[in-house]
């Protein structure tokens, strides 16, 4: 059975000290859970989470990384400098990357390869808009995402890449789809990385589903057949909500 996996993204908020206080308030509350526990923190939060999470089992993600190994590249960071303090997760391709700072399937493709050649564990967001939504394109635009994303990446890689499923329409909106509309995409998700892998190599794989996750909701989207836990960004921010969430199970 594929485990439950809860990330956290803050996004742009939490300053050092504010992840400091998070994490010794979080930590308690998620102690006894089943459940993988990840927090995709801003860079400047990176090396204080990753101290305070040490004895725990709270794992630290960042929320981006450049697909090269150094270069000039003002004001980006590589996934070797990620690696080399300790991070373990990196969300790849997020909607608000591809909206607000040109990431395409084919950068994405990139970075995805980059941090597993160092091995980071990428977190690959695939998601439609309102109006592919209406239009009824959601199954091909998420499938073809899926296909570029993955072009190029061999089998035994598979099982190191988590896929969030992330309805760009329902991000910070306060919509969310229903259980039974996100689990039929994941499906597709799912079936479309089993045309290209096989069924016992897609079955292995986690794929959350995000989207205004809360408390309120976590527990009905988490128990459907193939959504593996979530990305969750608001509710991240505090501690315990997002304890919450992580705990839909207990």
């Amino acid at each position: 059975m594929r485990r439950k996996v809860i990330a956290g993204n803050w996004k742009m908020n939490m300053l050092p000290n504010e992840a400091i206080s998070f994490i010794e308030e979080l930590t308690p509350l998620v102690k006894d859970t089943k459940n993988e526990v990840i927090l995709c923190v801003p860079y400047t939060d990176l090396f204080y989470a990753l101290l305070n999470v040490q004895g725990t089992n709270i794992k630290i993600g960042a929320q981006n990384m450049h697909w090269e190994e150094k270069g000039a590249y003002t004001g980006e960071v590589s996934g070797q400098m990620l690696k080399s303090i300790g991070v373990e997760y990196v969300i790849i391709g997020h909607s608000e990357r591809r909206q607000y700072f040109a990431e395409t399937d084919e950068t994405v493709n990139k970075k995805i390869k980059s941090a597993l050649a160092i091995g980071l564990k990428p977190i690959v967001c695939v998601g439609e808009t309102l109006e592919q939504r209406e239009q009824g394109i959601t199954e091909k635009i998420i499938t073809n995402q899926v296909e570029k994303a993955f072009e190029g990446i061999e089998t035994k890689d598979l099982e190191k890449i988590i896929v969030a499923y992330e309805p760009i329409w329902a991000i910070g909106t306060g919509k969310t789809a229903t259980k039974e509309d996100a689990n039929n995409t994941i499906i597709q998700i799912r079936k479309k990385l089993s045309e290209i892998y096989g069924q016992n190599e897609a079955e292995r794989v986690i794929i959350q589903y995000g989207g205004s996750v809360k408390s309120s909701n976590a527990k009905e989207l988490f128990e459907m057949s193939d959504i593996d836990g979530g990305l969750v960004g608001g509710a991240s921010l505090k501690a315990e909500e997002f304890s919450k969430i992580v705990n839909f199970d207990a």
